[in-house]
């Protein structure tokens, strides 16, 4: 527990209704998991379905890998993680449940907007909003989740959710390589009104309505009672609060945010480029990539970071207090030594053979590190610790993930053929760095965590 003097665990006077309220009926919660599961794969779909249309973006606009890989990540990565915060005060103040639902429909349009887009500067404002609208789902998912599972559960319900991720790029890629494979014989197809629209615009608009009907889906579902809140606060003071909590425990929250910021930008750094890679080097078509690596990311980037999730819950049952940096650990150790070969294999089918552990390792500790947080932090500050925690794993490893790739490519490489190397050399380092960390901060795990719904 805190010894900070400016800071206090103790929580306001909440109801007697929250503070006494059985867990909601396991089957509702696992319906209510499922539901976010399905926003959260819309809305990776939605951001990532752009990795699929690199080179036909490239060509209509005339964009280098850097450019690209900026249109692709810091375009949305500013305005989703900054906005994370604003959003995360607002989700411990008010119904989370109908933050979401708002943002699903915010990023849906912006989606489809990607469309329409006719410059690189359309496109790329199209892109912020749609990093605006995704900001406001993560940090009021997870304050919701631990709202609906008692600790020793959370971890396999965030691992679920979580899966999102995993489903949402595989279907990405298999969508967007269907779309283009359709359409290479006839790359534009002519709409009332808007006139001509390239293949990989029509992408966009494909992916982009559906999440309209997501969106009034989430608002059908009970936003839970919030266990141990007090009343709601002024929203300053409340983020205020935020801040003085982490800096309270600074030493767990320096090496969680570090330590998974790292296998974040590694993980991005890899994902973003591996079409790219299969296409250069291997001579793959879209629709190659949509029958192989799609399926590859689903089931095993899926099956990865619910691993994870559940090796967390399993380790803390078995009295580890510092279960999810373990997790996390364990992660970056096995990671290494696919992340720094993968892409050097001699041919395709053996390349495609180590992405199966490759992406089952990179996926691994993201259910944890949401775990962790949600352990550690008190019920009216959850919302928005875990808004910073978003603001500096995605910053650097939406935002620079890809464009570290695309730097060691075209400046330390100085040929795109070369993108397969240079995402090795990324991996070799990143591993190893977020191993260290991370072992340093079970430690402080073990030393932070509080009884958060007391």
């Amino acid at each position: 527990m805190s010894t900070d003097p400016t800071y206090s665990l103790q929580p306001t006077a909440c109801s007697p209704r929250s503070a006494t309220a059985p867990w909601p009926s396991p089957r509702y919660a696992w319906y209510v998991i499922f539901v976010l599961m399905i926003a959260y794969t819309l809305s990776y779909i939605d951001r990532t379905i752009v990795d699929l249309l690199v080179e036909p973006i490239k060509a209509d606009l005339g964009l280098s890998d850097t450019q690209f890989s900026l249109l692709r990540g810091l375009a949305f990565a500013v305005f989703y993680t900054v906005l994370g915060l604003p959003f995360g005060i607002w989700a411990d103040r008010s119904n989370r449940r109908n933050i979401i639902a708002l943002g699903i429909a915010f990023w849906s349009l912006m989606t489809v907007a990607c469309g329409f887009a006719r410059t690189f500067g359309q496109l790329f404002l199209a892109r912020v909003g749609v990093g605006v609208g995704e900001a406001a789902l993560t940090p009021a998912a997870y304050s919701m989740i631990a709202d609906y599972f008692p600790p020793e559960r959370r971890g396999r319900a965030l691992g679920v959710y979580a899966m999102g991720v995993f489903i949402g790029i595989g279907l990405a890629i298999m969508i967007g390589g269907f779309v283009v494979a359709a359409v290479a014989r006839a790359p534009t197809v002519m709409l009332p009104v808007v006139g001509e629209i390239r293949s990989w615009q029509l992408a966009f608009m494909a992916v982009g309505v559906p999440g309209l009907a997501v969106a009034l889906w989430v608002a059908s579902l009970q936003e839970p009672v919030r266990r141990g809140a007090g009343a709601p606060e002024h929203p300053w003071a409340m983020f205020r609060q935020a801040l003085l909590f982490i800096r309270s425990q600074w030493r767990f929250f320096l090496c969680h945010f570090a330590g998974y910021a790292l296998l974040t930008m590694l993980f991005n750094a890899l994902t973003a480029w591996i079409p790219a890679f299969l296409i250069r080097v291997h001579g793959y078509s879209a629709g190659d990539i949509a029958i192989t690596y799609g399926p590859l990311l689903l089931v095993f980037g899926a099956a990865g970071i619910y691993c994870g999730g559940w090796l967390a819950d399993h380790l803390r049952k078995r009295g580890h207090r510092d279960a999810e940096m373990r997790a996390g650990l364990y992660s970056a150790l096995l990671l290494w030594p696919f992340a720094a070969t993968t892409t050097l294999m001699p041919t395709v089918g053996l390349a495609l053979a180590m992405l199966a552990p490759l992406l089952f390792f990179a996926s691994f500790p993201f259910a944890a590190a949401a775990s962790a947080l949600q352990l550690v932090t008190p019920n009216r500050l959850r919302a928005q610790v875990s808004a910073c925690y978003m603001l500096v794993v995605n910053l650097t490893g939406i935002g620079f993930g890809g464009t570290l790739t695309a730097l060691v490519t075209d400046y330390g490489f100085g040929n795109e053929q070369a993108v397969g190397q240079a995402m090795a050399a990324v991996g070799l380092v990143l591993a190893p760095a977020a191993a260290l960390v991370l072992w340093r901060g079970m430690h402080h795990l073990r030393a932070s965590i509080v009884p958060a719904e007391s």
